[in-house]
């Protein structure tokens, strides 16, 4: 198809589909119904093998923000060479506080030391800091004490079971009536609970209220379900073996739950809709499914290749948290299809023409006149396209208000709820040291030989770097300078005024970055590099922000080339991709009003307002793309379906709206409240993912589908299938629906509606 002009009818477009020998899709459905015993017993040695080898060989996860060749790598990287203060390792502090009308901590000291004896006797930990010989460790007050204890690795990825040997150290504190939390990172294995399975099992149980309102019947409800669990636990299984040789960060598996159940659900949903169509069509039950396979399982290729590619886009951002979590999610998408492509057929073709037994109402299949809601909706719209596009874009435009005031930052244990550890041990440290002293930042300073080599010129640098450090606004002390073992470094501790994660903070780190150290230490022959945990986020947030744009430009090229090809048309590709972005905007005000601004906030469990997790508007950006993309497959395949069979555009959008719009708005109730449910995550990140993602399927299902794409396919007219036709070549043929196979599901369809 070339122009609008050259595809009217049926006989006269090279690209109509024509009845021929069933295609590949087609024959593996039919063979997975045909031989379904085969295939859930293969499903089942997978599931077992999969589950058993990960918990013998599973991996863990844990965040690492280290970006090579940042400053605050670089001073990391110095420290770990040359010996200097706090050693190797990753430190976590173990707070203690004597409670009012107590005698101070060091009437405790003999509690205090087999503590610290403890805690050095846990596998894993490198060091332990007696805080009464560790300088700036004890408060002023003497109710206040931290001690810092080294791992090997980032305990927030250890097994939850080893906060019982930390308890058991710090036990004699506590009966003595010493409050004892964790800091963050340890703090963060704190809060690894059931939340997830909880959130888990409330996503299922609205998929199967929902299922059933849908479908009609308990065993086509099961279906869905059952495949998109045997997927989601296969997943995760395969993604914990990866783990073993894979840093992976601590929110992937949560992130793979969600995605991986979500479409899961979506998947099996379409197949079984499409099937049953079939079914009332008069086809045998393995025909059917085979057909079903060879058409909306063509779409579910589509749909999951198209999220896989916008995860993969996160690769772009050239950090290698971002693509681990874009990885792992890729990970579950992929097997929740290869599960709807073959476990969801053997089902159907277990079942049979008994998919709509144990019925709770009758069963409804897809629209099949004029009269019904969704032709009615269509015909509406169709009247007034001006009106509703106008209408949907200010509706996506008021909600894109609050993204103006977007900050990004680095979330810390002040942001999560007063009943976690983490946060207690925070509110601690700052009331008794000041609101810096949870995020102290380290001024590494590398000597030249000249200054190694004469203790003089290194100790009147020292001073002149510590005064010219606390003078600087938003300074609240400077330790040090101490050298470092081989006297190579000066290691200076700076407390900011500010908590880790304002703004004030950020722009110090970046004053000092930028302007202090260069401007202190030139001449000298020295150079200083920031570093710490404040520092790294920062850095973190910072490379993010510039890399942004790459990704996106990836995720949505890549998109529009995919939609290009499948569908044969720019303005549908270029619609497609313009109203996910407007979407993707709108989704991010909403994680602004309630994160930042504070709106409803307390409802989900959010205590403090702060920044939006720098990793988050990435990490919903391609998540959000994807997902979009996929009702947007289904809804203009089955739009493209009815075009090539009758050439009228007008009829083609209001029966593509009508055949799915039921069973789009069921997928989207269900991922909606999969998503949602991550509300009772005790992660903050994930309650910004989880509100963000389920917002967007919401105005992805509403507004985009229901208003925006229907409106502006109505006002292109038979412009929505234009191609150039020198592209038109070059460009592969793939279609979704598949050739042969959408030609008998249309004839399906027709009898369906006789």
């Amino acid at each position: 198809m070339t122009s609008p002009s050259n595809t009217g009818t049926r006989a006269a477009d090279p690209d109509l589909p024509v009845a021929g020998p069933p295609g590949l899709l087609h024959r593996a459905g039919r063979w997975c119904a045909r031989r379904a015993w085969y295939v859930v017993l293969l499903w089942v040695a997978l599931l077992a093998a999969v589950g058993v080898a990960d918990a013998r060989w599973g991996g863990t996860f844990a965040d690492s923000f280290s970006l090579p060749g940042t400053s605050s790598a670089t001073g990391a990287d110095l420290l770990a060479a040359h010996g200097g203060p706090g050693g190797a390792g990753v430190a976590a502090p173990v707070v203690l506080r004597t409670q009012p009308g107590q005698a101070p901590l060091v009437a405790h000291r003999a509690e205090v030391a087999a503590a610290v004896e403890g805690l050095g006797r846990l596998p894993a930990v490198l060091s332990v800091a007696e805080p009464f010989g560790t300088p700036g460790a004890v408060s002023a007050d003497g109710a206040t004490a931290t001690v810092t204890v080294r791992f090997d690795g980032n305990p927030a990825g250890f097994d939850r079971g080893y906060l019982a040997g930390v308890d058991a150290a710090v036990a004699p504190l506590r009966a003595a009536g010493v409050q004892v939390e964790y800091g963050n990172p340890l703090g963060q294995l704190a809060l690894a609970g059931s939340a997830d399975r909880v959130s888990e099992a409330i996503g299922l149980a609205v998929a199967v209220l929902v299922l059933l309102v849908g479908f009609g019947s308990v065993a086509a409800t099961g279906l869905p379900l059952l495949t998109a669990v045997a997927g989601l636990a296969v997943g995760l299984g395969g993604l914990g073996l990866l783990a073993a040789g894979v840093d992976f960060g601590q929110a992937a598996p949560t992130l793979a739950a969600m995605m991986g159940l979500g479409v899961g659900i979506d998947y099996a949903l379409f197949l079984t809709t499409r099937y049953r169509a079939l079914l009332a069509a008069g086809s045998a039950p393995a025909e059917a499914v085979g057909r079903a396979v060879a058409t909306s399982g063509r779409a579910v290729i589509v749909a999951a290749v198209t999220v896989a590619i916008a995860l993969a886009g996160l690769a772009a951002s050239g950090v290698g948290l971002i693509g681990s979590l874009g990885a792992a999610a890729a990970l579950t998408v992929l097997v929740a299809a290869a599960a709807s492509l073959t476990l969801a057929p053997a089902l159907l073709g277990l079942l049979g023409h008994r998919i709509d037994r144990l019925r709770v109402r009758r069963p409804v299949a897809e629209p099949t006149g004029e009269a019904d809601l969704w032709h009615r909706w269509a015909g509406t719209v169709g009247r007034r396209p001006w009106v509703f596009l106008t209408g949907g874009l200010l509706v996506l435009g008021l909600l894109t208000v609050p993204v103006a005031s977007l900050r990004l930052g680095h979330l810390d244990g002040g942001s999560q709820p007063p009943t976690n550890t983490a946060r207690r041990a925070h509110d601690l440290v700052a009331a008794a040291f000041g609101p810096g002293a949870n995020g102290p930042l380290t001024v590494v300073t590398q000597l030249d030989s000249g200054q190694i080599a004469d203790p003089a010129r290194q100790q009147a640098l020292a001073g002149a770097l510590r005064d010219r450090l606390a003078a600087v606004p938003g300074v609240a002390s400077v330790g040090g300078p101490v050298p470092s073992e081989d006297r190579a470094l000066l290691v200076t501790t700076v407390t900011p005024a500010s908590e880790p994660r304002s703004g004030a903070t950020a722009d110090l780190v970046h004053r000092l970055q930028d302007d202090v150290l260069p401007e202190a230490l030139a001449g000298t022959g020295a150079t200083g590099y920031l570093t710490g945990p404040t520092a790294t986020g920062q850095a973190f947030t910072d490379t993010l922000s510039a890399r942004l744009p790459l990704v996106m430009g990836v995720v949505v090229a890549a998109a529009f080339l995919l939609l290009l090809t499948v569908f044969r048309s720019v303005l549908v590709a270029v619609q497609a991709a313009a109203l996910n972005l407007l979407s993707i905007t709108a989704s991010y005000g909403v994680v602004v009003a309630v994160f930042q601004w504070g709106w409803g906030a307390g409802l989900l469990g959010v205590a403090e307002r702060g920044p939006v997790e720098s990793y988050v508007p990435t990490m919903m950006f391609a998540i959000v793309f994807g997902l979009s993309m996929d009702y947007e497959v289904f809804l203009l395949s089955r739009i493209r379906e009815n075009w090539l069979r009758g050439g009228d555009n007008r009829s083609a959008v209001a029966s593509g709206l009508a055949a799915t719009a039921r069973v789009i708005t069921c997928a989207a109730v269900i991922m909606t409240s999969v998503f949602l449910a991550f509300l009772l995550s005790t992660n903050t990140v994930v309650k910004m993912l989880a509100l963000g993602l389920g917002v967007s399927v919401v105005i992805d299902a509403t507004v985009v589908r229901l208003l925006l794409v229907p409106s502006a396919m109505y006002l292109f007219g038979r412009a929505n299938w234009w191609i150039p036709a020198r592209l038109d070549r070059l460009l592969p043929h793939l279609d979704p629906e598949g050739p042969a196979d959408a030609a008998v599901a249309d004839a399906a369809a027709a009898e369906v509606e006789r």
